[in-house]
């Protein structure tokens, strides 16, 4: 259903940082690399975009999905190591569902940035 998706950022190098390191487990790199937009993705394909533009964006929640749990964790460790901050740990979410695993952080705008595997832990 969606397309790509693009975030205004504060720090275009800041976040550019953030983003290569959060999305690495995920296989998604940077695709293309403009002078206010940085797009990224799996090779050829640039589904999520940042840009040095106002208004800023804060708050926004972007769930990007994973094969397993261990791709969830991954993330997790890389996007805390990259600067991120905690919104929710790896784990089960059962109000959310019984196979719902996921994690949740914040990125250097304080938008939350959810990776999550409809597959439990596995």
């Amino acid at each position: 259903m969606i397309d790509h998706v693009i975030l205004n950022v504060k720090d275009l190098t800041e976040s550019r940082r953030f983003y290569e390191r959060a999305f690495a487990p995920l296989g998604y790199g940077v695709v293309w690399n403009l002078p206010k937009w940085v797009g990224f993705g799996p090779p050829g394909k640039a589904g999520f975009w940042i840009a040095l533009r106002e208004p800023r964006h804060t708050g926004v929640h972007v769930a990007l999905r994973c094969e397993d749990g261990a791709t969830v964790d991954r993330f997790y460790a890389a996007a805390m190591e990259a600067g991120g901050r905690d919104n929710g740990t790896p784990g089960i979410r059962e109000h959310y569902g019984t196979n719902y695993y996921s994690a949740f952080v914040f990125d250097p705008d304080g938008n939350n940035i959810e990776a999550v595997c409809r597959k439990g832990g596995v």
